[in-house]
This record gives C-alpha cells, structure tokens and sequence, in this order.
C-alpha cells in the first residue's frame, strides 16, 4: 500500500499503519518526490501503479477529491486504516479510503463516507453520518446524530451539539461551539459558533 502525502497527517497515517501491521511500501508526493521520509521513498504521483492499495494522508478535503478521483481513474484502490487503539462501536461502517488515528472513538451505528477522517482523541457520537471527504481534527468532540457534509471540517477541539448538521465544505474553526446548523461553505468560529467574515 502507498500513502498519498508524506507531510503531518501521512506520517501519523504511517503510524495507524504500522500499528495495525499494514505494508506500506511508500509514500506519493509531487513536492517530496526523490526524498525519503520515514525510511520510505518518497515516489511522484504520476508514478501510481495500477491495482495499488492507497491511503489519503492528507487533511484538506478538496485536495482529498480531487486525488482520489485521479487514483481511482487509473486503477488505484482506497483503503480504510484504524489504528488498533482507537474504539469503534457496533454497527459503525467506513467507506472506502477512511482513516482512524489512535485515541479516537467512532460511537455505535456511524457512518463514515469515502475518505472520512477522525483524527487522534475525537470522539464521534452514535447515529452520525459521514458524507463523503469529512474531516474530524484533534480532539473534536462531534455529539450524536449528527449529519457532516461533504467535504466539511470540524476543527481541533472544536464541539458540534447533538442533532446538528455541518453543511456542505463547512468549516468548524479550533475550538468552537457549534449549537445551530452550519450552512453549506461557511466557516464558523467562537463560542457559541458564529460565520467568520
């Protein structure tokens, strides 16, 4: 399997992967391309081999599409990777591409879309739902029933309350309480949460 993207969050997708006992035989990155990072090389994009298995190590969901889309054109496989420390409940499903670092907990019957990432000590209540290229941060605490669209981000330590939806490429800022729906592209910062001009 390949890693895509050898900066922060690919190394601590290293880390799941080691972790849970899975091969990674490199990472892909146009910018660090001839390095070695990790004791991997580091191979340019463009050089995917079909039938591969692929990690997105990367935090920006619009950068996440529009990889994927390319891997996948050419013949690539998305993988799910949990790290074995963090907890995931009965009944809780991952599309393809999901990734899980240590210390998280993914709740009972939630649903995590394509390329939906829960990063290190987040907590995920029960019933969420994951759309597609959902990005979870640090220590975010993300209540029950709760719907994230795609592309949204719930920044570190940030808290979205029970029932709540983060619309569409939505953007929870560091610490913020979020206690009434958030729109589609908007950032909201504070607490309670409020649109960032």
């Amino acid at each position: 399997m390949v890693i895509v993207g050898a900066g922060g969050v690919g190394r601590e997708a290293l880390d799941a992967c080691l972790a849970a006992d899975v091969e990674v035989t490199a990472f892909l990155d146009d910018r660090l391309a001839g390095q070695t990072v990790r004791g991997l090389p580091v191979r340019p994009t463009g050089d995917a081999v079909p039938g591969e298995e692929y990690l997105l190590g990367i935090a920006d969901p619009t950068a996440r599409r529009r990889l994927a889309g390319g891997l996948d054109a050419r013949g690539l496989r998305a993988r799910t990777v949990i790290h074995p420390r963090a907890i995931v409940g009965p009944e809780s499903t991952f599309g393809p591409g999901g990734l899980v670092l240590g210390g998280a907990h993914v709740s009972s019957s939630v649903t995590v879309g394509a390329h939906g990432q829960v990063h290190y000590n987040a907590t995920v209540g029960h019933d969420t739902v994951f759309a597609d290229f959902v990005s979870v941060y640090p220590g975010a605490n993300v209540a029950g029933s709760v719907r994230l669209d795609a592309g949204c981000t719930v920044g570190s330590a940030a808290c979205v309350l029970q029932g709540l939806a983060v619309g569409r490429g939505a953007f929870v800022g560091a610490g913020a309480v979020v206690t009434r729906d958030v729109p589609d592209d908007t950032t909201v910062v504070g607490v309670p949460a409020r649109p960032h001009r």
